[in-house]
């Protein structure tokens, strides 16, 4: 396959790794910043275009979108207009994404967005778990997903990039980017209540909120999510009380724990998360990335469909908003349920 790579910040350069790590070898790039183009072309011996349309998009056979999400309507569009298939990052802002969707199902393309934790392995036997009864009815659950901003580009100020933007600040992402999962999980809830705040101080992060507290009612239980860009240890836990078991689960520790009844102890399951790309956390591990790409290829090549829809990302989306909205108002909101 012939596949342009629109964007080569970090996001980028780890899709560029992703493709060639999959035998890959026709890979073109584009970002208009040349310091980029002149870095991907050392780095990885791709072919750089100088400028994008729809003509151009065409003489491809798929494009991978890594731009800021603000940027991310725009080079959907395009590859809608030249009917090219596209693999998108995680989304923050909804902009025309049901449109765009019902677009790509009119042109049979396939428009993936990015969720890359559908194929953590963690994420896929907890989701496993929950829905088998294993620890039997869910009672309720929490979770903590927490970062530190500056860590996600070391080598730039958080001022300088899309995560200082109130419309695409670091928290704000997250929150959609963990909800992609944890309603896959848990099913979709009907009422939340949200309280999101600036806690602390970050040179670059003064206009955006740092923490979102979700408080969230399911069909038959509670939940509480945590997501904040403050904690200056890369964390997600998650801890699920069952009314036959227990489960917890640290991504830092590559296992997750499962209570056994019969001997009062807790079971260990380890997994495998791959090896992580030179500069990044150990437990960010490349397979994860690498196997969302994979199917993104195979979907392309009519192998398949990608597990992950626009239509699916503008609920999550809608989540996002209500929730932002109910800690505006101070008092709980109900979900749309479509």
């Amino acid at each position: 396959m012939k596949i342009l790579v629109v964007g080569l910040g970090s996001m980028g350069k780890r899709r560029i790794r992703c493709l060639q790590s999959l035998g890959v070898s026709d890979i073109s790039g584009f970002d208009p910043r040349v310091d980029r183009q002149s870095e991907a072309v050392s780095a990885f011996g791709i072919s750089m275009a100088k400028s994008i349309d729809c003509s151009m998009i065409a003489a491809f056979d798929a494009v991978i979108i890594s731009v800021p999400p603000d940027k991310h309507h725009y080079y959907m569009q395009l590859c809608t207009e030249a009917k090219r298939s596209y693999f998108v990052e995680a989304s923050v802002i909804d902009e025309g994404l049901d449109a765009l969707d019902e677009a790509a199902r009119t042109l049979n393309i396939v428009a993936a967005p990015s969720a890359t934790l559908l194929f953590h392995p963690a994420v896929s036997r907890i989701s496993k778990i929950a829905h088998d009864g294993q620890i039997g009815r869910v009672a309720n659950f929490i979770y903590h997903s927490g970062q530190y901003l500056p860590d996600w580009h070391p080598y730039e100020k958080v001022s300088d990039f899309y995560v200082s933007n109130p419309a695409t600040g670091g928290a704000r992402e997250i929150v959609p980017f963990e909800m992609s999962w944890l309603v896959r999980c848990f099913g979709w809830p009907e009422k939340v209540f949200c309280r999101m705040e600036k806690t602390v101080r970050i040179p670059g992060a003064e206009q955006i909120d740092d923490t979102y507290v979700l408080s969230l009612k399911f069909a038959s239980h509670p939940g509480i999510v945590v997501v904040d860009v403050v904690s200056r240890f890369a964390t997600r836990s998650l801890t699920i009380v069952g009314d036959a078991g227990h489960l917890t689960w640290d991504w830092n520790d590559s296992s997750i724990k499962i209570l056994n009844i019969k001997t009062g102890k807790m079971d260990t399951e380890a997994y495998q998360t791959g090896t992580a790309a030179i500069g990044y956390n150990p437990n960010i591990g490349e397979q994860m990335y690498i196997d969302e790409v994979d199917e993104f290829l195979k979907a392309c090549q009519g192998q398949g469909s990608f597990r992950n829809t626009l239509g699916e990302d503008a609920k999550i989306l809608r989540l996002l908003l209500t929730s932002e909205e109910s800690s505006r108002l101070g008092e709980d909101s109900w979900l749309r349920k479509s």
